[in-house]
């Protein structure tokens, strides 16, 4: 049976300068993920109990938040929760 040689341990400090030759970006604010979220959209079936809790919650957000870019995040959001919302209470055609 052939043995293979322990490889030699590796300089821990090889590693450390990655995160300095790539860039990491900043951790994304919830503001900054939701408007990704809303770029993203896709369909999925939903209780309408849902999207009127999100909105409600969303609306104490858009109104007392100092954050333009979650105030605004929140309207964008609103608008669509309130459209699919009136979308579902329309009658299903066939």
């Amino acid at each position: 049976m052939t043995t293979l040689p322990a490889p030699p341990p590796r300089d821990r400090a090889l590693g450390r300068g990655v995160s300095t030759l790539i860039p990491q970006s900043p951790p994304l604010s919830p503001a900054d993920r939701a408007t990704a979220a809303l770029a993203a959209i896709e369909t999925v079936p939903v209780h309408v109990g849902v999207l009127q809790a999100a909105a409600a919650l969303l609306e104490e957000t858009a109104r007392t938040s100092d954050d333009e870019a979650a105030k605004a995040a929140a309207a964008t959001t609103i608008r669509l929760l309130h459209a699919a919302m009136s979308q579902a209470s329309e009658p299903r055609g066939r």
